[in-house]
């Protein structure tokens, strides 16, 4: 018998999670020698190990607790990046991503975008098949951004020598 049309949904939601929980933990141990690194390591860590909850047990995005730290964090990595964005905004000489701030203002929100998306699941924890296609677009943006910027030498020459001796 052939499996029921949307049956790969929960799956493939499940692989999404446990993709951004793999970037998550890469992004919090390449900030190993930032000078700020301890607070870049929990702002990261701490999406890690909820995005691992719900690759590992969809259902957790509608238990209060796990509910209320995502939403702190979604709330504190939104006025950061609204901060950041301001500061760039006003202070910004090349491409945000030449920027140490623009590649903060990128981190933080992809986990806000991420989280929100983990958050919105509480109703429906495998997603609407719109809401996977943006989590497959979401959770392939960050290495496909890696990536990119692994190659493109010349975009890294500008940087601080800390975010260029790692990976």
């Amino acid at each position: 018998m052939a499996p029921a049309a949307g049956s790969w949904v929960p799956s493939l939601w499940r692989l999404c999670n446990l993709l951004m929980t793999a970037f998550f933990a890469l992004a919090a141990f390449v900030q190993v020698n930032d000078p700020d690194a301890e607070l870049w390591m929990m702002v990261y860590t701490i999406p890690a190990g909820l995005t691992l909850l719900v690759g590992l047990y969809p259902h957790v995005t509608g238990n209060c607790v796990w509910k209320s730290i995502a939403a702190m964090l979604i709330l504190f990595c939104t006025v950061w990046a609204l901060g950041l964005g301001y500061y760039l905004l006003l202070h910004a000489h090349e491409n945000i991503l030449h920027e140490e701030e623009g590649r903060e203002l990128l981190g933080l929100l992809i986990i806000a975008a991420w989280m929100s998306l983990c958050h919105s699941s509480s109703r429906n924890p495998a997603g609407g098949r719109i809401q996977l296609a943006v989590a497959i677009i979401i959770s392939l943006l960050p290495f496909l951004s890696w990536i990119y910027i692994y190659i493109n030498k010349e975009m890294r020459s500008s940087w601080p020598t800390h975010c260029k001796t790692v990976i």
